[in-house]
């Protein structure tokens, strides 16, 4: 089986954060959300999806 670096690398990150904060869950992601609020790029919201309306709702 082919292992991905990437992905590899991505499961160490994640693997040493959760750590970080013994496997709290609500720890780390106040410390997500921190990151990302200090995080110098500009936030790009995605433009909203138009959805169609279904058939059986068309008169």
């Amino acid at each position: 089986m082919w292992i991905d670096p990437i992905v590899e690398e991505l499961h160490r990150w994640r693997e040493a954060h959760a750590a970080r904060f013994h496997q709290d869950l609500w720890a780390m992601v106040a410390d997500l959300r921190e990151v990302e609020r200090e995080w110098p790029a500009p936030k790009v919201a995605p433009p909203p999806v138009r959805q169609e309306p279904r058939a059986e709702t068309l008169p």
